[in-house]
């Protein structure tokens, strides 16, 4: 995949500046036509996220027509990969050259080495945190101690300009920051059993140690959300106003898988007034709100979605693939993303609280949806049930993942109105 640069980005969205400067000119001097700018989810370090943008772009040479100048952008911006989840395909990331840091026996070295990438500076909270996972004390008071602990780890300074950018409906701080941690614990452990049986209130209370692991991982998840958000406002979007000013012919494609997809959406709302660059953006088992893009939300009329109508900053459609094998999406999203203080039983969570990558854009007037390989309108929303060949994984994460198809760079290709060969 040549020619290929990469775009890097720090929490706070701030770029790295050589690296974008070799992109603008680049981009100008290579006469790009059409720019793939592929931004990767929560669970990626630099070296998966490498992987898959190889894979991705993999068949797009072949399927571009000769008069085609293809170029291509893999985004890096920092966030977490748990490495007890599989991925599709995917070797696992090799073993750093430096012995990982112990720890602890609540956490392996990996994911303890992870969390410390994604949270420096939090090293004696990493440390509670393991002690209360590997000790599974019978005694509440320990698990309201976990909840504070990453309540701690993931919350940010009051002048960080990412401290409003985790929300998509303006429902403040996710129901499992704020609720009574030993319930919350109780609700993830139900969640994570496979085994399709309901469990006895004992059972559950065998396993809430489990619930409380899927807490920290969730926790991390929404700070991850956040985070993106951040990245794609503050950074990506401003990156996009200088490349049109630098190459005012050419054409953006956006793509972006899981929070890389609210990175590439967020990416619209920091773009420059007038820019009409962005051509097509694809979103692959985007990991935020269904109605992140609705003008009024179902069960509130006074608000809408944090993203309403910047569908219209797009000169051409906005893609949302979206699969019903998505365990993540399906399964521990609505979980983690339910109203703080909500009173409502968490009966009808995937109406009130479901993802985009799991069942599409919902509440905008004119929005399409059709099945993977139809054809797509030339402008607005569009979902498009991807189901088919997204559908390979294993717990807890289930086909989130399953994103590198020929079939889905094909969906790029139409959604660009990229001409093929």
């Amino acid at each position: 995949m040549k020619p290929y640069w990469e775009l890097t980005f720090d929490a706070d969205g701030d770029a790295d500046t050589a690296r974008r400067e070799e992109l603008l000119s680049g981009a100008e001097r290579g006469r790009v036509s059409d720019l793939l700018v592929f931004a990767h989810g929560w669970n990626n370090d630099k070296e998966s996220a490498r992987s898959l943008y190889r894979r991705f772009f993999a068949p797009c040479r072949r399927l571009a027509a000769p008069q085609v100048r293809l170029g291509y952008v893999g985004v890096l911006w920092p966030a977490i990969r748990f490495p007890d989840e599989p991925i599709p395909d995917f070797e696992p990331s090799a073993a750093p050259a430096a012995p990982a840091p112990p720890g602890g026996p609540g956490l392996d070295a990996a994911t303890r080495q992870a969390l410390d990438r994604a949270f420096p500076d939090h090293g004696p909270t990493l440390d509670r945190i393991a002690e209360l996972l590997a000790e599974r004390s019978d005694v509440p008071s320990r698990l309201y101690e976990f909840g504070r602990h990453v309540r701690e780890l993931v919350s940010l300074r009051e002048t960080s300009p990412a401290r409003h950018l985790g929300e998509d409906t303006g429902a403040g701080e996710p129901a499992m920051l704020t609720d009574d941690a030993v319930q919350v614990c109780e609700v993830l452990a139900a969640a994570r059993a496979d085994d399709g049986r309901a469990e006895l209130l004992s059972e559950l209370r065998g396993r809430v140690w489990d619930g409380a692991h899927e807490l920290l991982r969730q926790g991390t998840y929404y700070a991850m959300k956040r985070r993106s958000g951040a990245v794609g406002q503050l950074g990506l979007g401003p990156a996009i106003g200088l490349l049109a000013a630098h190459a005012p012919g050419i054409r953006v494609h956006l793509i972006g898988h899981s929070f890389g997809a609210r990175l590439v959406s967020y990416a619209l709302r920091g773009m420059p007034a007038g820019v009409r660059t962005v051509k097509s953006v694809t979103l692959l088992q985007g990991a935020f709100s269904h109605y992140a893009f609705a003008d009024r939300l179902p069960h509130d009329r006074s608000r809408g979605g944090a993203l309403r109508g910047v569908q219209r900053r797009i000169d051409g459609p906005l893609v949302s693939c979206h699969s019903r094998h998505d365990d993540a999406l399906g399964r521990f999203y609505p979980l983690a993303s339910k109203l703080a203080g909500d009173s409502t039983s968490f009966l009808n969570l995937w109406e009130r609280w479901g993802a985009v990558g799991y069942d599409g854009i919902r509440a905008v007037e004119g929005a399409r949806r059709v099945r993977l390989g139809e054809r797509l309108p030339a402008t607005g929303c569009v979902s498009v049930d991807a189901s088919s060949v997204v559908r390979r994984g294993g717990p807890p994460c289930g086909a989130h993942s399953d994103v590198c198809h020929e079939e889905l760079a094909r969906a790029v290709f139409a959604a660009g109105r990229i001409p093929t060969a």
